[in-house]
């Protein structure tokens, strides 16, 4: 027996049944009020961006707390629903350990994210972490080697570079040259620069070798090239500059250049404690086995594979620049002597109009050496008074005819 279709119902013959009255509960007065956070550092913290990126995400409107428009600064608990573009996020009200690398960074990389001309930088290195972002704490020049860390605690990385909280920076300087015993009072009493007065807080010769001295100096700032500035103050240029500690943090011996490692969960905790924040009060993390034999062990980190691509690229185009120049370089004195220039190896213009310089440079150095215009050597013959130039209409006469007429 065939199955019968299913009769579709009648919408007016539904009967409506009565709602249920629920009653809704009083909240309780004497209730602790839930806890309120930042939303934009609550979405920093979930690693969708900085806290300024965040207070404009915010600023254009597309974000909401249950439903509304969030302001800019507003705050929200727990209990509170936020999307973005119609999409619900969680945040992270209980913030989890940060993590802290400490890097040994070489000389040639810079410490930027963004750099039109594609440099080397520490960034490319950094491996990658899940629902935060890498925060460099400081920044060293591209000629500066030494201590650098990353974290991914705004509040710790703040804590170390924020100039009230006077964190000490030391660092080990080579210099071409000595200081006097005045000059080395002088740049602890201070010096006048550009951008203000600066100084050491210590300053310790720690010898050399020839016309090169090592020097250990303390600051409790971070301007810019601020350590060369004050040398080059006494007209004494730094020729290798170094940063072997920052605040509590010592450079690992065990942390050769371009070497990485990673902190303890012990030694952050120390690292919050020193810094006078809060330390996560919820369980932390199960680490994997392979993260347990990472942590504390110096390794090489390798970049990643756009970083290598865009490297690689550079170096093309360098060597490429450079056989360019050698190209089209001008000819030397010797060899426009000697009279064995380079030939353009190229149909382009350039290589021949350097050919064309390189012929022009001979002929008058040729012209140069000639006698001058009154100085005839004895001897020369004088051109006849008679003789007669050669016309263009006699390549068109016909020759004569020699034959004798029958």
């Amino acid at each position: 027996m065939a199955r019968p279709f299913k009769q579709q119902r009648d919408p007016q013959r539904i009967v409506k049944r009565p709602s249920t009255n629920f009653t809704k509960l009083a909240a309780d007065p004497d209730a602790p009020p839930a806890p309120t956070q930042r939303l934009h550092k609550l979405l920093a913290l979930a690693g969708l961006g900085s806290r300024r990126d965040m207070e404009a995400l915010i600023a254009s409107g597309r974000v909401t707390i249950n439903g509304q428009p969030a302001p800019v600064g507003a705050g929200v608990t727990e209990f509170d629903i936020v999307r973005i573009d119609s999409r619900p996020i969680r945040l992270p009200f209980e913030a989890e350990l940060a993590k802290v690398l400490v890097y040994h960074k070489p000389e040639g990389e810079i410490v930027s994210q963004d750099d039109p001309e594609g440099r080397a930088s520490v960034f490319d290195k950094l491996p990658k972490v899940r629902g935060a972002k890498w925060i460099a704490i400081g920044r060293l020049d591209i000629n500066t080697s030494g201590l650098l860390m990353f974290t991914t605690s705004g509040e710790l990385a703040n804590h170390f570079m924020h100039p009230r909280y006077e964190v000490e920076r030391e660092y080990a300087v080579r210099i071409f040259g000595e200081l006097t015993e005045e000059e080395m009072s002088q740049l602890t009493q201070g010096i006048e620069l550009e951008d203000g007065p600066a100084n050491f807080d210590v300053i310790r010769s720690q010898g050399g070798e020839g016309s090169n001295h090592w020097y250990q100096v303390i600051l409790r700032e971070g301007r810019n090239r601020e350590v060369r500035r004050l040398f080059e103050a006494f007209q004494k240029p730094v020729s290798r500059l170094m940063r072997v500690r920052f605040g509590p943090v010592n450079l690992p011996s065990r942390l050769k250049r371009g070497m990485m490692l990673e902190l303890s969960p012990k030694e952050v905790v120390g690292l919050l404690e020193w810094a006078g924040l809060n330390v996560p009060s919820g369980p932390m993390r199960q680490l994997s086995t392979r993260e347990k034999d990472k942590l504390g062990t110096a390794f090489t980190p390798k970049p990643k594979k756009e970083a290598r691509e865009r490297l690689a690229a550079n170096e093309r185009n360098r060597s490429e620049r450079q056989s360019y120049y050698e190209r089209n370089a001008p000819p030397s004195l010797a060899e426009i002597l000697t009279g064995t220039t380079r030939k353009p190896r190229g149909r382009n213009a350039v290589d021949r109009n350097s050919a064309d310089r390189a012929a022009a440079d001979k002929a008058e150095f040729e012209r140069s050496q000639r006698p001058a215009r009154g100085s005839k050597p004895s001897g020369a013959k004088k051109p006849s008074a008679n003789r007669r130039i050669r016309q263009g209409a006699d390549l068109s006469a016909k020759p004569a005819s020699t034959k004798k007429p029958k």
